[in-house]
């Protein structure tokens, strides 16, 4: 439940005889508030698009599987690590950045949560081309041009030794590209290079095989026919 449904409903219950003053209704509200949240359970978020909206690039069976398989078993098994366990209740973003606090099943499933979140987004429909505005500059601004960002980029990502992301980050106003492996990212406080991240790339093969088999190259190199730069943007504007 967002903060602005939860404050709607939580308008509408009565509240109990006796607690009429202001301070007894805000303690009131904020031990249901702290209830509602350790109640809370991660839930596998819709698509902003069709399976198949990002064809020919990436095809329709691949993003289906992607979302409602591999997704979704993260979401799941996030739920069962933290049920009744340290670290219920808090927001993911959170669970990232205290990564270290928690068991592995956590780190992995919770990171899985985090990334393809951040993946869907930052892909859509009718994409791709260049960056604009804020972000053309400060990529134009770190690493030379956007063909040299695209280079470097796509280096990282193919590096990557066997499953893995890589990232466009922010750390401390600064824009860099690093990798991370299995479901990691630099939001966690492990992480080798840590920053905001604003792009990732899936380059887990279950993210491309069925359509490229073992071409991570080929895939990467059409990935950037769907980044969605606007969100891209949004992100960069976000972590400033």
């Amino acid at each position: 439940m967002d903060r602005r449904k939860f404050i709607l409903s939580a308008a509408a219950i009565p509240l109990a005889a006796g607690l009429s003053s202001a301070e007894k209704r805000l303690n009131t509200f904020q031990n249901y508030y702290k209830r509602r949240i350790a109640m809370a359970k991660f839930e596998l978020p819709k698509l902003p698009y069709e399976y198949d909206a990002l064809e020919p690039y990436i095809d329709r069976l691949t993003m289906e599987i992607h979302h409602t398989k591999h997704h979704q078993a993260y979401v799941t098994n996030l739920n069962k690590a933290l049920d009744g366990a340290a670290g219920e209740g808090k927001s993911l973003e959170d669970l990232m950045k205290n990564i270290s606090r928690y068991p592995v099943a956590v780190r992995n499933n919770g990171g899985g949560h985090y990334n393809h979140s951040l993946f869907w987004g930052l892909m859509k429909k009718n994409a791709g081309g260049f960056p604009k505005g804020e972000i053309e500059k400060a990529i134009n601004s770190n690493f030379g041009s956007f063909e040299q960002f695209k280079k470097q980029f796509g280096e990282a990502a193919m590096v990557r030794f066997g499953s893995g992301w890589a990232w466009l980050i922010m750390n401390d106003g600064k824009m860099e590209i690093t990798s991370t492996p299995n479901q990691d990212n630099p939001l966690m406080d492990s992480a080798e290079k840590k920053g905001m991240p604003v792009l990732g790339i899936d380059v887990w093969e279950h993210a491309y095989y069925l359509k490229y088999k073992n071409k991570r190259a080929e895939y990467i190199e059409n990935w950037w026919n769907v980044v969605n730069w606007d969100e891209v943007a949004n992100l960069y504007s976000q972590s400033k």
